[in-house]
């Protein structure tokens, strides 16, 4: 089993991206206070962090694995620590899951409000062989995800 973690950018950051037309920090357009032109920036932000994770998931499509790439043979989670940064909410919290690892694909799981996302860490333990019971603050097992 391989097991990596890649933070793209931390939530607390002061790094600006004018590539993309943010000068402001990363950090202050995130408690936007319903500004909606810094509304505006954090999409900008949080847009371009998923098209470099659609360009990673690119390249593992590419790169063969044993009968498939290695895309097909991972699980691959990705999302962030707030749900709305403004007020250091964190849910909803949106993640999304993908690889042929997901188990059965195309699926939208809405979950009830504040259910911890240790219920979803802890499915995929166990899914994968892990016999603890509890993971961080989590409350049970997102089964929903590997039905």
């Amino acid at each position: 089993t391989r097991v990596f973690t890649f933070m793209l950018s931390r939530e607390l950051s002061q790094r600006t991206y004018p590539q993309i037309g943010v000068t402001e920090q990363h950090h202050s357009v995130s408690h936007h206070g319903n500004d909606a032109q810094k509304i505006a920036q954090n999409v900008k932000v949080n847009t371009y962090h998923v098209t470099l994770f659609a360009r990673f998931l690119d390249k593992l499509r590419s790169l063969p694995d044993g009968d498939g790439s290695i895309l097909d043979h991972s699980l691959i989670v990705y999302g962030g620590g707030m749900g709305n940064p403004n007020p250091h909410a964190s849910d909803p919290l949106p993640v999304v899951a993908v690889g042929g690892s997901v188990g059965k694909g195309h699926r939208h799981i809405k979950l009830p409000a504040r259910t911890p996302i240790g219920n979803l860490w802890l499915a995929m333990g166990n899914h994968y062989g892990s016999t603890i019971d509890t993971f961080g603050d989590s409350t049970g097992r997102v089964e929903e995800f590997f039905a």
